[in-house]
Parts: structure tokens; sequence; C-alpha cells
């Protein structure tokens, strides 16, 4: 099963989704906004995805930028901000068995898929 969390409100979300979608895949889809992942399922998509918790982080975000730039934080740390503002996440994700990939740019995921 593959799974995309996605913001429908993005455009590269949107273009992973159709892509995926190309593919002859139905993915299921999580709406990260909505529903955000806990910090152990964040953790495991850190891990998925072969990057560091903060590598995760949307620094482009006002979030970011109103109450963490500058900020020194534990792996832990951020997988809680994440959680707990889930606009902090890079988007989107598409995970596939115990690989996931980011699609920036959408064409990231076809190597998963």
């Amino acid at each position: 099963m593959v799974t995309v969390y996605h913001n429908p409100r993005c455009s590269k979300s949107r273009q992973t989704l159709e892509l995926v979608k190309s593919q002859g895949i139905d993915a299921q889809l999580v709406l990260y906004l909505e529903t955000p992942p806990n910090t152990a399922e964040l953790a495991i998509l850190v891990k998925k995805l072969g990057i560091s918790a903060e590598q995760l982080v949307r620094k482009s975000e006002q979030v970011y930028k109103d109450n963490f730039r500058n900020m020194e934080m534990t792996a832990a740390q951020w997988l809680e901000a994440m959680s707990k503002y889930p606009k902090l996440i890079e988007r989107p994700i598409v995970v596939n068995g115990d690989r996931a990939a980011l699609g920036r740019p959408p064409e990231n995921v076809l190597e998963i898929l």
C-alpha cells in the first residue's frame, strides 16, 4: 500500500499525487494538517526518508519563523514541534513499504514506486 501525506492546497503535493495515480496506484491519502502524525509516526517517516528530523521541517513557514528560527533542538524536540504544528512538515511524503520519498520535485517519488 502506497500512502501519500498530502496537503491539497500545495501544488507540489497535488502534482505528486497525480504522478502516483498516473502509475496506476490508488494511494491511501493522509491529510496530515487535519490528522497530524504523532511523534512516533514522524520518527518512522524520518527513518524511512533517511533524513534527520530537522531536515523534514519547512523553514519557510511562518510558524517556524515565529517559534523556532535559530533554535538548537534535538530530534525529539523537532518531532514534537511537527506533531504540534503540522504545517512544519515538509510535503508531500510518499511511503511505499519501508521506503519513503519527498515529492520535491514530484519525480523523486518514482524511485520508490
